[in-house]
């Protein structure tokens, strides 16, 4: 089992936490993975990224995937009792690339059910970023150039989603205390706030303190 210090994120849609692994990132010297490890995944699979993006986290394609996949610029119908649905194989694939990534050097990954998957990685910081409605109204407004009302329809959208597929696959609580081992509130910690304090604690932990 890998002895480095891998920290992963799950986050609240517009909380900060992609930012929040970036720059954490930025800051150890270490890889980040996130949405590239859906890219990753795809490529071993053979279909494209976007036809994966739209698998990823959402457990609607759980089931749409069993019945038609979209590859290029046909369309394969899926049947037979041993056919796996395609969302359950990038799950598996995912799963496969996040213990290798994890045994191959230190680093940040976000989402992708990874406090989970690495459950029994005793090397591991498990985090979850939180945030006032406000604030991540106000971020997602911002950066998708939304009202305030679209802002906070994409926000629930995205994490009715994001705790459907964690708690389909991990049958944890999403974003509970009893799932990950420290919650960050961004609206009062703020982003470099949160950096800091997962900085001190992974050079700690790779002090051996």
């Amino acid at each position: 089992m890998t002895e480095n210090t891998i920290i992963t994120i799950g986050r609240q849609f517009g909380s900060g936490g992609h930012e929040i692994g970036n720059m954490l990132a930025q800051r150890l010297n270490i890889p980040l993975y996130d949405k590239n490890l859906i890219h990753m995944a795809a490529q071993e699979i053979g279909i494209s990224n976007e036809a994966a993006e739209n698998l990823n986290e959402t457990v609607l394609g759980r089931f749409l995937s069993a019945y038609v996949v979209n590859l290029g610029d046909y369309t394969t119908f899926m049947s037979g009792e041993d056919t796996e649905p395609l969302s359950d194989r990038m799950y598996r694939v995912q799963t496969e690339l996040v213990k290798k990534l994890a045994d191959r050097s230190s680093c940040v990954i976000v989402g992708r059910c990874a406090d989970y998957i690495l459950g029994d990685y005793s090397s591991c910081i498990h985090v979850f970023i939180h945030a006032f409605k406000e604030d991540r109204i106000r971020r997602i407004s911002r950066i998708y150039k939304l009202t305030e009302k679209q802002a906070w329809d994409k926000i629930k959208r995205t994490d009715r989603e994001r705790k459907l597929y964690y708690e389909a696959h991990t049958g944890r609580d999403w974003g509970s205390i009893e799932s990950h081992q420290i919650l960050f509130n961004a609206s009062l910690m703020g982003v470099e706030g949160i950096v800091d304090a997962l900085e001190a604690i992974y050079r700690s932990k790779e002090k051996g303190v």
